[in-house]
């Protein structure tokens, strides 16, 4: 089993600030309850999850309704430093799900298939992508950030498996990487002109982005290929949260 951290502890952005008065994006209401609760709970659900902590505004934090093994702890200034506390509270290095906080469809079963698909693998951080056909069939009309590969064109996930051994190695370089997840061609500058070249030209494969990644974070990366689209609806735009709510009212 895989102690999950939850990472709570962003502010409401531009986008949502003026649609919402909800301080922290965890906290924004679906369907009456705190979104941050609907991520608990498909962990809580998943035989292959222990303890879950929640990483954010304590005082807030401590007022939602979260399962029994649920740990809060406070947040840092950036999603790194964040997870930084957060694998310091765990006690330990074994694997662990690192989870963002505003994937309220996130289902056990999503979880699950992602596990099962990393036990196959031997890396330090393994990594969810959604096909746009699979996305797009699941969510049509959806508005997400694609990348076009040779294998086909693919959206991000939310949920990542890491080697807690790996994380402070990584930090600086994994603070831009985060900086620029909705920018794909940022992304790519990144990784080099080489690469900048093949994405342009669509010709830019899977395996090469995983190794290159992976040489720039010193660590062995693992890219999971799921079929769950709840992996990949972040709520970080007005649309976004149109989407869950509705979801969530048709129980969709």
């Amino acid at each position: 089993m895989y102690d999950a951290l939850i990472l709570a502890g962003g502010e409401n952005n531009r986008h949502l600030n003026h649609y919402t008065s909800q301080p922290f994006e965890a906290l924004i209401e679906i369907a009456g309850r705190p979104m941050v609760e609907f991520v608990a709970e498909a962990l809580a659900l998943s035989p292959h999850v222990s303890r879950i902590f929640v990483a954010g505004p304590t005082a807030e934090l401590k007022r939602c309704s979260f399962p029994a093994n649920t740990v809060i702890v406070d947040s840092g200034r950036t999603i790194m430093e964040t997870i930084q506390l957060g694998i310091k509270a765990l006690g330990h290095e074994n694997l662990t799900l690192v989870v963002t906080a505003d994937i309220p469809l996130l289902t056990a079963a999503a979880i699950d298939d992602f596990i099962m698909q990393c036990t196959s693998i031997n890396a330090d951080l393994y990594y969810p992508i959604v096909t746009r056909s699979d996305h797009e069939c699941r969510f049509p009309g959806n508005k997400r950030t694609y990348v076009r590969l040779r294998e086909g064109t693919f959206t991000g996930g939310n949920i990542f498996l890491v080697n807690p051994s790996i994380v402070s190695q990584c930090v600086q370089v994994a603070e831009r990487i985060i900086d620029n997840r909705k920018n794909p061609f940022k992304l790519c500058c990144q990784l080099g002109w080489t690469f900048v070249v093949q994405f342009l030209l669509g010709t830019l494969k899977l395996k090469q982005v995983e190794k290159r990644v992976g040489e720039i974070l010193g660590i062995q990366g693992a890219v999971i290929q799921s079929r769950y689209a709840e992996l990949g609806i972040d709520v970080d735009k007005p649309s976004d949260l149109d989407l869950v709510r509705n979801c969530f009212t048709q129980n969709c």
